[in-house]
């Protein structure tokens, strides 16, 4: 069943701040199940980071991975609002509106918005 993925958080994001982001489609190997995850961190400096942090790891679950795009996170807790927006020069541009909707389901009493205004 869907336990394994079930286990694979929709989203993790740093806390605060402004950074990168990326999309990823999780994918059974032959299997029709799949699921869309936003990972963004400070800590990486190119998009391919987290994807090369994300990746092995979810390898390991028995997934594929597959980079739908990336962009910019704005995170502001205190005010509870999240901004999305930007694109990633290797992997192109992820719809953000696609982001929102994942943002929303962990994020539930946020403002979350997007644009594709590059900052």
């Amino acid at each position: 069943g869907g336990t394994a993925m079930a286990a694979v958080r929709d989203v993790e994001i740093d806390p605060d701040g402004t950074f990168k982001y990326i999309l990823v489609r999780l994918q059974r190997p032959g299997g029709e199940e799949q699921r869309d995850i936003v990972r963004g961190t400070k800590a990486a400096e190119f998009h391919n980071h987290i994807f090369e942090k994300v990746n092995p790891e979810m390898e390991k679950l028995g997934y594929e991975c597959k980079c739908l795009g990336g962009g910019k996170i704005d995170h502001n807790s205190k005010d509870k609002k999240i901004r999305v927006f930007g694109l990633s020069t290797g992997y192109g541009k992820a719809d953000h509106s696609v982001t929102v909707e994942i943002l929303k389901k962990v994020y539930t009493d946020y403002e979350i918005t997007w644009s594709d205004d590059k900052k």
